[in-house]
């Protein structure tokens, strides 16, 4: 190839030592970055290593879908000429930083992991998964926690969710899935519901999915709040070293504030009462400069663990217990700042499990291949544009350089003659091996076939280990969960077998279900693929309750007050939630306010008549004798005590609060939750056995 002139004559292309030109295996010549042109980007800031190959198995082999740098740029080529997400409609996001705490370079080049101290900018969206933008925050389902990192060389998006697992195995059977569990096409019910037939026909067809249902129908799906709820990245994704070493890693946001969840019952009034508890729940934190925060913690391992694990790291309905493999802590996400514009940020946000800087590769987990390829074509769709990027919230932070050009909503465009590449006038940014993104050289072999290995087959041991690794008290809740859903299921059919799935994670677990079901007969078991095993130790890691918070902080107590209360038990309790980091929120028959013993006048943050108990993690009940006995004739005031104890929360109580509690059927010293106050003392000792959360020991007596 010859470089032509430019007709000016004005610019003169470098020498061939000067540009780099270097055969390629075709016989073309490549056009590489020097120190005079800046490295070629993909719109998402990445460095990009080369513009002339696809990535391939082999040299003559078939183009792999994961090639997200040719996807990028033939889908932006193809919308040059000029809707509600379908899943994760419901978000909420959040602006923050993520600090390097563990250098990572043994590891990975990801630039993001080089330096302990650095801040990098973030972005967080937390979701539900089934229902729309109008939904409510409680509904029993998956919630998306999703990171968009803008490091120094492009968007790493972190796309998880606060499960490590998923419902299916490979990537085609998702369209099924989420058709499955949105609302049925011919009533266009239920909403923000899986407790419907075709949901659990689908499952009960399925068996691969049996594990996840585990944990949806577990706690984990109605945590108390965003800030207490873990996130993973789902998949096993690769590391790779500077010298192109491979590690395999997953990725697991744990809380700072430990782990809570609500009851369902208690979410279910929280839905009626307020519908964006979670909403407001991190608004109002990030407000009052309480920021929520995670650690980052990574598994890694080599190919001879994964040879070695007793299931396939590759197949997306199974983890890797703590227990075997010990997470490490490498760094802490914190959230500080809330979006100045919903629409313009959390709404437009888009996030592409594509999106990762050099050093970061992809595992051949057929659900992660898939979604690779949706992402981009749902943000294409959903924006209305190839120029997403140019979107604020979605453009990287660092220099990027590229020549995709025109198409709707262009923000930008290249400057200069050339908009190709290679040419010949020196112009635009060139491919940068040395930094830009490589793929893992893994050997590749093989037919070309639509199978599931084998190694993906056992669908039921994994589920059997969550569900023993819960304790009692989460055990239970499972079952309450099943039969609430299977009830809402009108097929009998549909109900049988599940139970027929259940017999092989667990036989309580299946006859309780049955049982309360009002089934007459038990079914055999479903015929499992393997044999179940019942051999894998539980897991603790795995349990809400054994790894709760370690203090109250970040929680909130409301206190019932009236005219003529205490002033001094008053003050007592902020006092001490203030020294544990809670919050406590002033609860009035009356919304203006009330008027203590002593004659202050107190400003009220909510009316009783609205605010039940069930938007606190405690409670307390500072009242005089008359204002009890006042109380004892409204309703919601006796719901919000009854609640209360039937949630299991810890109830604080002045002696003149006894008439409401006597209302409410609830003696003083029935258990150790009922904590007295009469003493100024107390309020700490009140305060510090809120850090257990819950009385579980009292929901058997209660039987909600």
């Amino acid at each position: 190839m010859t470089a032509s002139k430019s007709p000016s004559a004005a610019r003169k292309p470098h020498s061939i030592h000067d540009q780099n030109l270097v055969a390629g295996q075709g016989g073309d010549l490549h056009l590489f970055a020097d120190g005079d042109m800046p490295a070629l980007t993909t719109a998402q800031g990445g460095p990009v290593s080369d513009d002339l190959n696809t990535l391939k198995v082999g040299s003559r082999g078939p183009a792999l879908i994961e090639d997200f740098h040719f996807r990028e740029k033939i889908f932006h080529f193809d919308h040059e000429r000029i809707p509600e997400r379908v899943v994760h409609a419901r978000g909420y996001g959040a602006h923050g930083y993520f600090e390097t705490t563990k250098s990572l370079s043994e590891y990975t080049r990801a630039d993001i992991f080089q330096r302990v101290g650095e801040k990098t900018p973030v972005f967080v969206r937390f979701s539900t998964v089934a229902g729309s933008k109008g939904s409510f925050d409680l509904a029993r389902d998956v919630r998306g926690f999703a990171v968009k990192i803008y490091t120094k060389e492009g968007n790493w998006d972190l796309v998880g969710n606060n499960m490590p697992v998923f419902f299916i195995q490979d990537a085609i059977r998702f369209p099924d899935m989420v058709h499955a569990v949105k609302e049925e096409p011919d009533r266009a019910f239920p909403q923000a519901q899986s407790a419907h037939d075709n949901f659990w026909d689908f499952i009960s067809l399925t068996p691969e999915s049996m594990h996840m249902i585990m944990w949806v129908m577990s706690d984990r799906a109605i945590p108390r709040s965003f800030r207490f709820m873990e996130g993973f990245g789902v998949h096993t994704f690769r590391f790779v070293s500077a010298n192109d070493e491979s590690t395999f890693v997953k990725f697991i946001w744990k809380p700072k504030l430990g782990l809570q969840s609500v009851v369902w019952n208690e979410a279910v009034k929280i839905n009626g009462a307020d519908p964006d508890f979670h909403r407001r729940d991190l608004w109002t934190a990030i407000q009052a400069g309480d920021f929520p925060e995670w650690e980052l913690c990574v598994q890694l391992f080599d190919q001879n663990f994964a040879n070695s694990f007793d299931f396939d790291v590759l197949d997306p309905t199974k983890l890797i217990p703590e227990e075997i493999l010990e997470p490490i802590p490498v760094g802490r996400l914190v959230l500080d700042r809330m979006p100045d514009n919903f629409f313009a940020e959390t709404e437009q946000v888009a996030f592409m499990t594509q999106n990762v800087p050099p050093g970061i590769d992809f595992s051949n987990d057929p659900q992660l291949q898939g979604r690779n390829f949706s992402y981009l074509d749902t943000q294409l769709k959903r924006l209305g544009s190839p120029n997403f990027t140019h979107i604020p919230i979605n453009a990287p932070k660092c220099p990027f350089h590229h020549f995709q050009q025109d198409g709707h909503m262009a923000m930008r465009n290249p400057v200069g003659r050339a908009n190709y590449q290679p040419n010949s006038w020196g112009e635009g940014p060139r491919p940068d091996p040395g930094r830009g993104f490589r793929s893992f050289a893994a050997e590749e072999n093989g037919q070309k076939v639509l199978l599931r290995p084998e190694s993906f087959a056992d669908h039921y041991s994994q589920a059997r280990q969550f569900y023993l690794s819960q304790t009692g008290t989460e055990q239970k809740h499972i079952a309450m969960a099943l039969t609430f859903e299977l009830s809402k299921v009108e097929a009998p059919v549909i109900r049988e077998r599940m139970v027929s799935h259940l017999m092989n994670i667990d036989a309580n677990l299946a006859a309780t279900v049955a049982d309360k079901l009002g089934m007459r007969k038990m079914p055999k078991a479903a015929d499992a693929a393997v044999p179940v095993r019942d051999d894998l130790a539980p897991s603790p890691a795995l349990s809400i309750i054994e790894n709760g918070p370690a203090s109250f902080k970040g929680r909130k107590i409301g206190v019932l007050a009236a005219n003529g209360t205490d002033e001094k038990a008053l003050y007592a309790i902020r006092q001490a939630a203030e020294q544990e980091g809670a919050m406590v929120e002033l609860v009035a028959p009356m919304v203006g306010g009330i008027e203590t013993s002593d004659g202050q006048w107190n400003e009220a943050d909510h009316m009783v008549d609205g605010s039940p108990s069930v938007l606190f993690d405690a409670v307390a009940l500072v009242l005089s004798e008359d204002a009890a006995n006042r109380l004892t004739g409204e309703a919601t005031a006796r719901d919000f005590v009854a609640d209360a104890f039937a949630h299991c929360k810890f109830i604080g109580f002045t002696a003149g609060a006894t008439p409401l509690l006597a209302k409410a059927g609830i003696e003083p010293d029935m258990d150790e939750g009922l904590i007295p106050l009469d003493d100024a003392k107390a309020a700490p000792d009140f305060v510090a056995s809120c850090r257990k959360l819950r009385v579980w020991a009292r929901e058997d007596a209660v039987k909600l």
